[in-house]
């Protein structure tokens, strides 16, 4: 049975890897003028049905309305995104994503990957496919390729 020794080491190694992750990704991130937050809501409109209204990606971001305001008004700004009206309610905006928009994103997928090899690339294959079985049951997913 692990220590709580043992879980606290893991879990502090497990911090100090994202941290290191996330300062790899932005540094990729950074030539497209885009932060993470700006490229966290391009991912969410990316992946809805519609274009969403702003109190949806707020929802979906666990942020406050006027932080999604300000991520659009950047993102909009960049020429990633655009306000359109809702089709059923003039008084509703939803926010919909540019040419421009999804070249980023395509751009924001490559440098994840990038970083994401920087900090992979001491590993085999062999020991890719392991840490990836082991991210899969620590997050209860079934495929490390999401």
């Amino acid at each position: 049975m692990p220590t709580p020794e043992t879980s606290g080491l893991l879990a502090e190694q497990l911090l100090r890897l994202t941290r290191r992750l996330h300062r790899a990704q932005k540094r990729h991130m950074e030539p497209l003028g885009i932060t993470p937050a700006q490229s966290r809501l391009l991912r969410t409109v990316s992946h809805t049905d519609q274009p969403p209204r702003m109190a949806d990606l707020a929802q979906r971001l666990e942020v406050v309305p006027r932080a999604v305001t300000t991520l659009v008004d950047a993102l909009e700004a960049h020429g990633s995104v655009r306000r359109v009206p809702d089709p059923s309610n003039r008084r509703v905006v939803r926010i919909e994503l540019t040419d421009t928009g999804r070249a980023t994103l395509r751009a924001l997928r490559e440098a994840r990957r990038a970083a994401a090899e920087d900090i992979l690339a001491p590993l085999s294959d062999q020991q890719r496919d392991a840490l990836g079985d082991l991210l899969n049951t620590l997050s209860g997913t079934s495929d490390h390729r999401c």
